[in-house]
């Protein structure tokens, strides 16, 4: 009895689709590349920041929405890619006298465990603190700090949020959010 040839072609036909179908769901090929579909952000809520620096932190997708989240006494911005919280930044009125360590005390979502300048810059692999100079609210007795979190990006460096926290605080330095107190 010799074996029909069609049933064969068609038994080999749907064999190597199976094993292409397995192949390609075990590797991830079968999924369509993702990517960032949207602009890098060059400036959060009016402050100019390393977009180099920040690009790591933002994950693939759609649509980047930047917020403004301010309030009394702090001035707020928040990053959201494809309706998720990824990146938030403040600048915030504190009293005279503090360093970063003890805002960072109090204000970090968890331990940060590097500095620079001399204790003037607190961060980790996710967030960073800054206190910026010659920003006093002489009323008051207040000095300006700055904050950034990516507390929703699943990237962590430390090199990247310590470029991102030093420039970003020399840009809050420029602004008319720092001479303000002065007045």
């Amino acid at each position: 009895m010799k074996p029909d040839r069609t049933a064969l072609r068609k038994y080999s036909l749907i064999s190597a689709a199976i094993l292409t179908t397995l192949t390609l769901a075990i590797t991830g090929c079968g999924r369509a590349e993702q990517k960032r579909e949207y602009a890098i952000p060059r400036t959060l809520c009016g402050t100019t920041v390393n977009s180099d620096a920040l690009a790591p932190f933002l994950p693939t997708g759609q649509k980047i929405r930047v917020k403004d989240n301010s309030y009394s006494g702090a001035k707020g911005c928040e990053v959201i890619v494809d309706r998720k919280l990824i990146f938030t930044t403040s600048q915030v009125w504190l009293d005279e006298g503090n360093t970063t360590a003890f805002v960072a005390a109090r204000q970090a979502l968890d331990m940060t465990r590097h500095s620079a300048d001399s204790g003037r810059f607190q961060y980790s692999e996710y967030e960073a603190l800054g206190k910026t100079r010659g920003c006093v609210d002489t009323k008051y007795k207040q000095e300006l700090y700055t904050i950034m979190q990516a507390s929703g990006s699943k990237h962590r460096d430390a090199e990247s949020m310590k470029r991102l926290i030093i420039s970003y605080t020399k840009q809050v330095e420029k602004s008319d959010e720092c001479t303000a107190g002065a007045l």
